[in-house]
């Protein structure tokens, strides 16, 4: 039916010998009886919703513009069919352009291509979309060539332009594709598309004019004694910016500091201190405007070990004489105490095993119980992300959920969880919003489980129960296995640079294995649930457990209390319900394989 290859040989060789080079070729206003006609002044023209109206009666879609399926057969194939049946390469060197605008707001693009040698005798225009990602928003343009046009060889590097696209908003995706017509019924390669992004309010207006984008560029820090010392550049006043604060990671501790410049000293920078750091410890700090969704400079702080000078006198003096006694006395109980400690660890080391019953009669007996509270560097509750498999049924999303409310109610933790979160993952997409939240989240957990890392294909009797959970959980486990692989090559990254890796936990259910945790997530601290919900705790909070001559007892979060409250009951029966449904499940797939 086609004469594809009899076209593509003919015009094979000659794309291999041209060099011209030509301006760009912009669109014109003309006629649809012009370019049917084939007049001179109609060369290359843009198609309106008007055009297609009078041509077909009848009103595009407005968000298709002036596109319409097969636009030379319905436009320019009435008289003469076989003008549209020929193979057409797609164009080449597709480039996106922007276009400067008063709006400060929003980007304008204009879209840029070379045709393809290949069939370009029988080139008769191009279609040029533009698709929102993970949105709903959509352009189209029409451009075509009059009837009586046929482009040599030579007009391969000439650059055609589209008409401008308006109102792109600031920090987004799209996709472009140029098609070039006509579309034969059985041909691929009629089209290029590319992806790009639409400018940042930085990049188009500049970092000193917009609010959301700003951070500080130049940072200086310097070391006095045992205090750190932080400089860095303040926001232009216009942008309204009147608080800031700092936060920096080493060793699962965190230290927030609140910074409140003083505009009438210095208008452009601010100095402030970072005390009660520990020396020979590596820290890594962000600094920001208190604003929401900020974003942050990372910079590193590395205090080092402070020695003090002494100095050899040649006299003794009467007060020195009066504190050497007194040294004497404090290095004798040192050396005391020293040795009481080294006693007692031995000890412990000594000590292999004590039984629970034991243990139990030290706590219920007479030990006085204190309160202790938690520190209060941070203003808000740590916001923690937890990242999961849906790929293991409902029971386990089950008990994921019910261990997020018993987080977040009993915890002082406050949980992002993608199903809580449903309208906000269906605008942005559910890839978009993990990265947001693994960037903006103080700590991260990942719910490993079976299958984490092998999505099973469904047999052929269970493929409409697959087909149903592929409805709702379909989206989540791609989601979710990209999402984990993320964290494990941030975790890779921080891990070289010998950053803080704190902020990233692995945790499994007592149904699940240790082996079900990835490779890329044994590098972190990994919990199993619930016998670790103290220890999760204070990796959250940064606060110890077990101290000289005492231990720290959280209420209603040991492994035997938390079931009093109603949230951890309502866990507990989730974990037994998952247990018992993914038991029976290998036990069928079990049994399936030795049959």
């Amino acid at each position: 039916m086609w004469t594809a290859a009899l076209v593509v040989f003919l015009f094979s060789a000659p794309c291999q010998h041209v060099w011209a080079q030509e301006g760009a070729i912009t669109p014109q206003d003309c006629s649809l009886d012009c370019i049917k006609e084939g007049g001179p002044g109609c060369e290359y023209c843009r198609i309106t919703r008007a055009d297609v109206k009078t041509a077909l009666g009848f009103n595009s879609f407005k968000e298709f513009g002036s596109c319409i399926p097969w636009p030379c057969f319905q436009l320019l194939g009435e008289k003469d069919p076989k003008i549209c049946q020929h193979y057409v390469h797609g164009p080449n060197n597709v480039e996106v352009e922007f276009v400067n605008e008063p709006n400060s707001e929003s980007d304008t693009i204009v879209v840029s291509w070379k045709p393809s040698c290949y069939g370009i005798a029988f080139l008769r225009g191009f279609q040029v979309s533009l698709q929102a990602l993970g949105g709903s928003s959509f352009a189209c343009q029409l451009f075509l060539f009059h009837r009586n046009l046929s482009l040599p060889a030579s007009q391969s590097k000439r650059v055609y332009k589209s008409d401008p696209f308006p109102g792109l908003p600031l920090g987004s995706q799209y996709a472009v594709t140029v098609m070039a017509l006509p579309v034969p019924e059985e041909w691929e390669r009629f089209y290029r598309s590319r992806n790009f992004s639409s400018r940042s309010c930085a990049e188009k207006n500049g970092l000193e004019k917009c609010k959301k984008d700003w951070y500080p560029k130049h940072i200086e820090v310097q070391q006095e004694g045992t205090a750190i010392t932080v400089t860095f550049n303040l926001a232009p006043p216009q942008l309204g910016i009147r608080s800031y604060f700092s936060l920096c990671y080493a060793n699962s501790m965190k230290k927030y500091t609140d910074i409140s410049p003083n505009f009438k000293k210095n208008k452009t920078h601010h100095s402030f201190q970072m005390n009660d750091l520990q020396e020979g410890t590596n820290y890594t700090c962000q600094i920001a405007a208190d604003e929401i969704d900020a974003v942050r400079k990372t910079f590193n702080v590395q205090v080092l070990h402070f020695l003090k000078a002494v100095s050899t006198p040649h006299s003794v003096s009467p007060s020195l004489a009066l504190m050497l006694p007194l040294g004497l006395s404090v290095a004798a109980i040192f050396v005391v105490l020293v040795a009481a400690l080294t006693w007692k660890t031995r000890l412990q080391m000594k000590k292999v095993y004590i039984k629970p019953d034991i243990i139990r009669q030290q706590e219920e007996s007479g030990t006085q119980e204190g309160v202790m509270p938690l520190p209060r560097n941070r203003p808000t509750p740590p916001r923690l992300l937890i990242c999961y498999s849906s790929c293991d049924g409902p029971a386990h999303v089950k008990a994921v959920m019910q261990l997020g409310a018993f987080i977040q109610q009993h915890m002082a933790t406050q949980v992002c969880l993608d199903l809580w979160d449903s309208l906000s993952v269906a605008e942005e997409g559910g890839m978009a919003w993990h990265c947001r939240q693994i960037r903006e989240s103080d700590f991260i957990l990942v719910i490993c489980s079976w299958g984490l890392n092998r999505r099973s294909k469904p047999s052929e009797g269970d493929e409409d129960e697959g087909a149903d959970e592929g409805l709702h959980y379909g989206s989540n486990a791609f989601c979710s296995e990209a999402a984990v692989k993320l964290i494990g090559e941030e975790v890779g990254h921080a891990k070289a640079r010998g950053q803080d890796l704190s902020k990233y936990m692995a945790a499994i259910f007592d149904y699940s294995d240790e082996t079900d945790i990835p490779t890329e997530l044994r590098l972190v601290s990994h919990y199993i649930l619930t016998r670790d919900l103290q220890l999760l705790f204070s990796h959250l909070h940064g606060v110890a457990l077990h101290g000289p001559g005492h231990y720290l007892k959280i209420n209603h979060i040991s492994e035997d209390g938390f079931t009093k409250l109603p949230s951890g009951a309502a866990l507990q029966w989730a974990i037994y319900e998952a247990r018992t449904e993914i038991t029976a499940k290998r036990h069928h797939s079990v049994g399936s394989e030795g049959d």
